[in-house]
């Protein structure tokens, strides 16, 4: 992860690198690649969880990666940089299935091919459920930035993350974050936002904050994807069952599942967020998203979901067969595998090039006359299956959560990039939205969009109220 101006963030657009010098034509500098040591192995089943249907993909074989794929990993990894930093991330599936031993043997071989003046960052995304000492020491003496996987308090996060018995996992995730704690693990947040954990945006937030004491939270909306022929299997899950293979998912169809995130509710998650950390956390607690907004009032695109083009963020699977993108696991998009083409001439080749640009230049109209184009770009490509205004397809499905986001947060993110130009910290801006809060007046709209009085929402009445774990809801301010 690079350094943004609030904190980290991944990789920009392919835009950023035609400018940069590299043995072929067009090659990226840097890119983000995530390795499926495990494939999509996992020792949980998330209800949600399409990725582990990509099993289908190489039946009958034992997802684990091999020392021969492991050292050419990382050899082409490091050969494929022209920037002084590299960062080496491991995902899933759930990469602790490999055991330490072999992430032991992938630091040495980064110590191998490492050149002068080359630097390194370890990334591990995990459900913490296999943690130990031993695994949180080995995090701790190599630097590693561990992801932790929770969807928030006990009730929101078990009513999709459960194991095989579909048993919820909150207690066995809450060990592994402890064992984190204590070794002094470098720790992120990733929680998903989904159907059941919507509406809790602000619960969800001060649990991370104040109860699992989270700097560092990335929140991914969940879009499981289906067509009218497999609707009804999708809203069942992605589970095994006896007698039946998993089918596999592919970005395709206009429908979404029950579990999916609403459109604009997405929106109003963030903005419920949003409104709680412009006036507390700023400088202290860092969410991805707000980060990587900011710096695009600069003309940076840290993030490749919202950058203008993307293509820079590629998949690795146990095998050494190099997917065009993370999200986009499939056939289609198979480049080929590192055992047979150096790492670095597949992301350069034509395909993956006009992977990257076919997000820019498929927008719909209703996207490139947008008033908040320069910060949106149009979303992921995954999530372009809805209808624009016109009716034109391939408008972003999240699109009325995602402009209700950047024009709610625009006037405070402007301020922030002002105070940056200034040479101010950003955190000032919470003394200035607290002046504004007075002016505004208790029985004003609060700003985050709920359509309720400020007083009753983001103002004084309700800043401290928690989580109920009994009703699953807020508690009243009383």
């Amino acid at each position: 992860m690079e350094a943004t101006l609030l904190s980290h963030a991944s990789t920009s657009s392919i835009d950023d690198a035609q400018t940069a010098k590299s043995p072929i034509s067009d090659a990226p500098p840097c890119f983000h690649l995530l390795a499926k040591p495990s494939g999509s192995t996992c020792n949980i089943d998330c209800k949600y969880c399409f990725f582990l249907s990509k099993e289908a993909l190489y039946p009958n074989e034992k997802h684990r990666m091999s020392q021969a794929t492991l050292e050419a990993y990382i050899r082409q990894l490091l050969e494929s940089h022209r920037t002084p930093e590299v960062t080496v991330a491991w995902q899933g599936g759930e990469p602790t299935l490999m055991k330490v031993e072999f992430f032991r043997h992938a630091v040495e071989l980064v110590e191998k091919y490492r050149r002068p003046g080359q630097s390194v960052k370890h990334t591990f995304q995990t459900n913490g459920i296999l943690l130990d000492d031993e695994w949180c020491e080995f995090f701790k003496q190599y630097h590693f930035l561990v992801g932790l996987s929770v969807d928030g308090p006990r009730e929101l996060h078990d009513t999709f993350r459960v194991d095989r018995r579909a048993q919820g996992t909150f207690d066995l995730v809450m060990g592994g974050w402890n064992l984190l704690r204590k070794h002094g693990v470098e720790f992120n947040i990733l929680c998903t936002v989904n159907s059941a954990n919507q509406h809790y945006g602000r619960s969800i937030y001060r649990f991370f904050r104040d109860e699992l004491g989270a700097r560092w939270i990335q929140f991914i909306p969940i879009i499981e994807r289906a067509t009218e022929q497999t609707i009804q299997l999708a809203n069942r899950g992605w589970s095994e069952r006896a007698g039946h293979k998993r089918v596999l998912y592919t970005q395709t169809g206009n429908l979404v599942t029950e579990r999916s995130v609403g459109a604009k509710q997405y929106g109003l998650f963030l903005m419920d967020v949003f409104e709680e950390w412009v006036r507390h956390d700023v400088g202290r607690v860092f969410v991805q998203l707000f980060d990587v907004t900011l710096e695009a009032f600069f003309g940076r695109h840290l993030l490749c979901i919202h950058a203008p083009t993307c293509g820079l963020g590629p998949a690795l699977e146990y095998n050494g067969d190099l997917y065009s993108c993370d999200h986009f696991v499939e056939p289609g998009y198979l480049l080929g595998n590192i055992h047979e083409t150096h790492m670095l001439k597949l992301m350069a080749s034509p395909e993956q090039r006009k992977f990257g640009l076919d997000k820019r230049d498929s927008l719909t109209a209703q996207c490139r006359s947008c008033e908040v184009r320069a910060l949106c770009n149009g979303g992921c490509p995954k999530d372009r299956f809805a209808l624009s205004r016109d009716g034109e397809t391939g408008q972003n499905y999240l699109c009325s959560g995602l402009e209700l986001f950047f024009t709610q947060s625009r006037p405070a993110m402007e301020t922030m990039a002002k105070l940056l130009r200034d040479g101010r910290p950003p955190s000032d801006v919470m003394a200035m939205t607290a002046i504004e809060d007075k002016r505004r007046g208790p029985y004003a709209p609060c700003p985050c969009g709920s359509g309720r009085k400020f007083k009753f929402c983001h103002g004084n009445n309700a800043s401290r109220r928690p989580f109920d774990p009994a009703s699953g809801e807020e508690r009243s301010a009383s």
